[in-house]
Parts: C-alpha cells; structure tokens; sequence
C-alpha cells in the first residue's frame, strides 16, 4: 500500500495573516486542496492521511475533505507540539502495518507537486528505501561564521535543495522516528535526515521541481498564483513562467 501523508498542521505566522497558509486561498481554492488533489490522482497512491492542527479536524473534513470530494482522504488525525510528533500521528495511522509498505510525507504548503514526481519517488522508495525529491542548487552557496564571515564555498554541484515528498519504506522510516522518539537529537530538520543520522542509511535524490515552492511568505503567494496561471494555460515551461 502506498499512504501520502499530508502535513496541514501549521501556523503559517511568518506570512502575517490570521489564516494558516495551508488554508490561504490560492486561485480561489485552499493551498492545501491543490496537494492533496495531486495524490488523489495519482494511481499509485492508495490513501491520504491529512493531518491538522486538533482545532481544524471538523474543517478539514467539512471544508476541505467532503467540499472538494477528495475521496482518497481515508483518515484526519491531529499534529502534535513539533513537526516530528504529527509526522508519528501519519505513520501510525496510515498503511497496513506491513514493512513494505510506502509512505509519503509531504507539506500542506507545496500546492505543485506532480505526478510524474510522486510515481518516481514511490518506484525508488521501493528499490532503495528511501527517497526525496530535490532540485540543484542555483545559487552560490556560502558557509558562515558567528561574525558573519564567509568561511568556506561547497562545490555548488554537489548541493541540492530538499523538497517533499520524502518517501520511505514503512520499516525504514518507522524505525528512524523510533530511534528519534527515544533519543532526539538537535539539529535535525526533516525526515530524510532522521533516516541518515539514526539508521546510516542513503538517501536517494529524485526529480523534483523548481516550482514545487514551499508557500512560507506573502512573497511566496504572490509567486504561486503567477505560476498556478501557468500551469493552468498549459505554459509548463518553467522560462515561460
């Protein structure tokens, strides 16, 4: 079984409105609508798992899950205090318990994840065991001391920026969160690392998408509405965006 779970629990403070930016409208419809409608119909995935903040499970199932018919929406769970407890509340409760089983975990908040990319992040999840999508770094990248001096510049080739969905095997990625539940470490920012630190194990890069864009600012929407109309008018060349 493949299981997409789907993180819609936070508070979106940094885009300075009293609306959480998963339930911000983007072309009329809740940003988190537009991921979940992405696996939805994808083949490959069998159920969704969406889990929200306690106070948002009537409206998630209300105004998200029955208003927009997202059938494959099998369960609604709360999130917890960090990001990693509402990650535990999805494995939990997603799949059918078996090792092999793939699980997905992707932000409520990247509304253009593909199917090209949740087909190939579930094909090598199940040849390697675990997965993300990632782009290549664009930019220069600098490492920085305590007084804000350059220190050292990474081979840009080898630098990559992590996206969802991370994709994993049911084991591998329940035995890291076993690992971290018992003895966490800091420093730890998402699920591909837990995987790293904890079971030693590689991680595998898939393709994502420059425009598969995490929605944290008002900057961000404003660019996620000009694409959304691209992508609508069928211009999906990125240079034409």
């Amino acid at each position: 079984m493949v299981s997409a779970i789907v993180l819609a629990g936070g508070s979106g403070s940094r885009m300075g409105s009293s609306t959480a930016k998963q339930y911000m409208e983007l072309g009329g419809v809740p940003v988190v609508v537009h991921a979940l409608r992405a696996f939805r119909q994808a083949p490959v995935v069998d159920e969704i798992i969406l889990v929200v903040r306690a106070e948002d499970l009537e409206y998630a199932r209300r105004e998200l899950v029955e208003r927009y018919e997202l059938t494959k929406v099998k369960q609604i769970v709360s999130g917890g205090k960090e990001r990693f407890d509402s990650v535990w509340n999805g494995i939990t409760a997603s799949g059918t318990g078996k090792a092999e089983d793939i699980l997905m975990i992707h932000d409520g908040a990247r509304p253009f994840v593909t199917e090209e990319m949740i087909r190939t992040s579930v094909m090598t999840a199940e040849k390697y065991g675990a997965c993300t999508a990632a782009v290549p770094a664009k930019d220069t990248i600098k490492v920085v001391d305590k007084e804000g001096f350059g220190i050292d510049t990474p081979d840009r080739s080898t630098l990559y920026q992590v996206q969802t969905p991370q994709t994993f095997r049911r084991d591998v990625i329940l035995a890291a969160h076993e690992h971290f539940r018992k003895e966490p470490r800091p420093g730890i920012t998402d699920d591909t690392m837990l995987v790293e630190e904890y079971l030693q194990q590689r991680v595998a890069m898939v393709p994502g998408d420059y425009r598969n864009l995490k929605l944290t600012t008002p900057e961000d929407l404003v660019v996620a509405e000009a694409l959304l109309s691209c992508i609508q008018n069928d211009k999906t060349v990125i240079g034409t965006c």
